[in-house]
């Protein structure tokens, strides 16, 4: 009996180095490579010049003040200043902590305080967020405080707030004016950091939702970031001749990690198309750049090959990618194939505390392998799947996948207790996800052990959004669940109690929820209820409010399989 255990081996050694040292290495291979182009803002960099302005960044965040260890907060859309904040605060030691573009005041709040940056940049805004007046309600102490010397009561570590735009606004300092402040005493520290940086250190917290309370903010070293970006790319044989189409958001490992590290590590340009994805906007980048590759979710492919002029644009030069995210249908698996050129297109799966990708399929997997299951083991990992007891299954048994290897985060900030749970004491990380592993190593995905909510690609913990909605004053009880959606895979959904006789209805409490929480957590379908089904013993059944709220809205269950 062949149990379910799989161990990836390769060649190819781990490498050993920082981000920053990615870099570095790249401007000396590749100098004159193109190597970041954001369209949305004429930026057209090499790898010599990326690297340059980085350096010149990083001596001007060390000159703020900013020591090795502190965090750097970064809430904005896909710019050139996330990808230059990037590698700057990896070359200064400071840890990048990703802020959520939807997230509204009451996330930010916990997301800076719970990890205590130091320092934010941020864009003044981005389609309905604007960020700058949510930073001015937490903070209504930067209107009369000097540059770089905040003391704000809601945000008490936070000191310097770096706006990304040129304008002049009271208590930020703008983006360029830092890449100026550096002087020879910090070109010189930021030389002597580059041998004792070491690749195990701390550089990325990024927060993930799971089951219960408020995101948890996974730690990622240089290590785990390093290695993960540079194997997805060997998937799919990437060079210093390939162009790679970034539409995906930079504050997740699909972006920074898998795109931008990726990248770097083997020469290759990153191509920007716009602020957020806009399928039309994808496709003029494509074929204009001549990218021969493309990255994004199903919701995204589907976008782009369902556009009105998707005929119009030439996209004869692409010829690998990775979706993930969500599972891929396979008729929209054989249109990427066939209409967008794509043969060689791979799937992916993973999770934040994973670096992300554990499992890829190869670009020589056939189509039903590639849509029915999540590829092989990658390099230098191991994964089992256990049943309830902690026992390995055999092959083609169904239980909850664990990895383990260079790809495990160091841990969840500041919370040890929530740490142990995740990832036991030989180093096994938890994920959650139920998985069955085929007979030659190929694995599928089968659901999730967790109570959590997929939706377009964002954990969804359901305690959190229920936890905000107890703030609304006529909500008694409530419960949160996820249900499947033809566009999403999954969306949220709300079965609310109310107090007392005071009529509301959908549209005050998504009303309630907006500017305070982020758009995809906010509940589709909200549900007015007398009671909730129970058992005997007094525990909530959330699968009967589901299957209820399929059979009502006649929904596919299969959307999410």
């Amino acid at each position: 009996m062949e149990l379910s255990y799989v161990c990836g081996t390769s060649p190819v050694p781990l490498l050993y180095k920082t981000v920053g040292v990615a870099l570095e290495d790249a401007a000396r291979r590749w100098a004159d490579r193109p190597a970041l182009i954001v369209r949305h803002q004429n930026i057209r960099w090499t790898y010599r010049e990326l690297n340059e302005a980085a350096d010149r960044f990083a001596a001007g965040l060390s000159n703020l003040g900013l020591q090795p260890g502190d965090r750097v907060g970064i809430w904005s859309a896909n710019r050139y200043e996330w990808v230059l904040t990037q590698f700057a605060t990896a070359k200064a030691g400071l840890i990048l902590v990703n802020v959520n573009p939807a997230y509204r005041i009451s996330e930010l709040e916990f997301a800076l305080n719970k990890v205590g940056c130091k320092a934010l940049i941020l864009a003044p805004s981005f389609k309905s967020s604007d960020y700058l007046g949510m930073l001015r309600q937490l903070a209504p102490e930067l209107a009369t405080s000097a540059v770089g010397d905040l003391q704000a009561a809601r945000l008490p570590t936070l000191r310097t707030v770096i706006l990304t735009d040129d304008a002049r606004v009271p208590g930020f300092m703008p983006f360029r004016s830092v890449e100026t402040l550096g002087t020879d005493v910090e070109r010189e520290r930021l030389n002597e950091l580059r041998s004792l940086l070491q690749p195990e250190d701390p550089i990325n917290i990024q927060f993930t939702s799971g089951t219960t309370g408020l995101p948890k903010g996974a730690t990622l070293s240089h290590h785990n970031i390093v290695n993960n970006g540079y194997f997805v790319a060997s998937h799919m044989g990437f060079t210093h001749e390939d162009s790679l189409c970034i539409p995906v958001p930079l504050y997740h490992c699909f972006g920074m990690v898998m795109g931008v590290l990726g990248c770097v590590t083997h020469g290759a340009a990153m191509i920007f198309p716009a602020e957020a994805f806009e399928p039309g906007a994808v496709l003029e980048a494509v074929a204009a750049e001549k990218c021969t590759a493309l990255y994004g979710v199903p919701t995204m492919f589907i976008a782009e090959l369902d556009h009105p002029q998707f005929r119009d644009y030439d996209l004869s030069s692409l010829r690998t990618g990775v979706m993930a995210g969500a599972p891929c249908p396979v008729e929209v698996m054989k249109r990427v194939i066939a209409d967008m050129n794509m043969r060689q297109v791979t799937i992916a799966y993973g999770m934040t505390e994973t670096s992300p990708v554990s499992f890829q399929s190869r670009s020589d997997d056939s189509i039903e392998r590639r849509v029915s299951t999540v590829g092989r083991i990658h390099p230098h990992l191991e994964v089992k799947i256990v049943d309830t007891e902690g026992r390995v299954v055999p092959r083609g048994e169904r239980g909850e996948l664990l990895t383990r290897g260079y790809s495990v985060m160091t841990g969840y900030w500041d919370d040890a207790e929530k740490t142990r749970q995740a990832v036991d004491e030989q180093g096994w990380m938890h994920t959650g996800d139920l998985a069955v592993i085929d007979a030659e190593g190929y694995c599928n995905i089968a659901g999730r052990v967790k109570d959590l909510i997929i939706r377009g690609g964002e954990n969804i913990s359901p305690r959190e959004v229920e936890e905000f909605l107890y703030r609304h004053p006529q909500i008694q009880d409530v419960q949160v669940f996820g249900i499947p959606d033809q566009r999403y895979g999954e969306v949220v959904c709300a079965w609310i109690r109310l107090k007392g006789a005071e009529p509301c209805d959908a549209d005050a409490i998504r009303l309630f929820c907006r500017d305070q929480i982020a758009h995809f957590k906010v509940p589709t379908h909200i549900r007015f209820v007398e009671q909730f089904p129970m058992t005997v013993t007094g525990k909530i059944q959330k699968f009967i409010m589901r299957e209820q709220m399929i059979a009502e809205l006649q929904l596919r269950e299969d959307i999410t399989a």
